[in-house]
């Protein structure tokens, strides 16, 4: 954060030059707690276990683990399958899995042993909906749009139920719920919305902004759902919006004519990223950065029992820290 701490101090400078082009880097941006806490988990587990440590899908796509090591799961989820596998080959398994997202798999458990069809409203490929789709396969179906809810058969209508992928847009499941309660009046939903703290504050940010910015950029993987919906957001309101990996993705292009970007990253994006696309738009004229704080994020999730378990039991002054 160093670096835009330090361009924070040109937002408030009256002798600014009123012709120089202007970045807006939106705060809340990048890492959530959730992916804080799986890389802590990665680190943590490193320093006490030592190499090899696998982990599973996202961090370092390797399918490849020899039956009895070490393996962990990332924040996305898991389906029962998989833990099951892990088990049957030894796997000593450590738990990064959001816990928010585990939220989401003990709603699916509860609704299907309550006897209820499940609609589970995601993208059916995304890692998240499989893990969660793997807690009750037979009663559950994937929706994701409104078209799609038309074509939905269940049972029982006045046993049905809904939960949602944590990393989707606001509005996108909006219209979904309202087209699953057209057509089941009688649906149930989670106590509290599945939509994670840290989406939804991102997407907040890029609506407040969009009037503002001729470009909005997204700092984020392509296989990035909560990175894709920001731009979706932004686009939605009108405003050009590019899902980029790094400053190296911009093109010349889209600078043709803009005086105001907004930058901002998705919640797996890590603030290099942001800081070296700072310094790329600078380069590009864009020297005037405002750094907008559209609300606090202090959220916290503790640690999984096999790392705290593992600290505990380090020598003093070695091991994980």
């Amino acid at each position: 954060m160093g670096l835009c701490l330090g361009r924070q101090a040109e937002k408030v400078n009256p002798l600014a030059n009123k012709n120089e082009k202007t970045l807006l880097l939106l705060k809340p941006r990048g890492f959530c707690a959730g992916v804080v806490r799986a890389i802590d988990v990665v680190r943590i587990a490193l320093e006490a276990f030592g190499p090899p440590i696998y982990v599973r899908k996202e961090i370092v796509h390797n399918s490849f683990v020899p039956s009895g090591e070490r393996i962990i799961y990332s924040a996305h989820g898991v389906s029962p399958e998989v833990r099951a596998s892990c088990k049957a080959r030894g796997l000593r398994v450590i738990d990064a899995t959001c816990p928010l997202v585990t939220k989401v798999h003990v709603e699916a458990v509860k609704f299907a042993r309550e006897g209820y069809s499940l609609i589970l409203i995601g993208h059916k490929d995304h890692d998240e909906v499989i893990g969660t789709l793997g807690e009750a396969p037979t009663v559950t179906q994937v929706v994701g749009s409104p078209q799609q809810v038309a074509h939905l058969s269940v049972p029982d209508p006045n046993r049905v139920a809904y939960l949602t992928q944590t990393t989707l847009s606001l509005d996108e499941t909006k219209d979904i719920i309202a087209a699953l309660k057209q057509k089941f009046p009688n649906i149930k939903g989670p106590a509290a919305q599945d939509i994670c703290y840290a989406t939804e504050n991102r997407q907040v940010a890029v609506k407040h902004v969009a009037s503002e910015a001729d470009l909005l950029l997204v700092v984020g993987s392509e296989n990035s759902s909560n990175s894709n919906r920001l731009v979706e957001v932004a686009r939605n309101l009108g405003t050009n919006s590019h899902l980029i990996d790094n400053c190296n993705d911009i093109e010349e292009s889209w600078l043709d004519g803009v005086k105001t970007i907004a930058l901002t990253a998705g919640a797996s994006a890590p603030e290099c990223l942001v800081e070296e696309t700072v310094t790329f738009l600078a380069g590009k004229g864009f020297g005037s950065v405002q750094e907008l704080e559209l609300m606090p994020e202090n959220v916290r999730f503790g640690l999984p029992p096999e790392i705290v378990e593992a600290i505990a039991s380090a020598p003093a002054g070695a091991g994980a820290r």
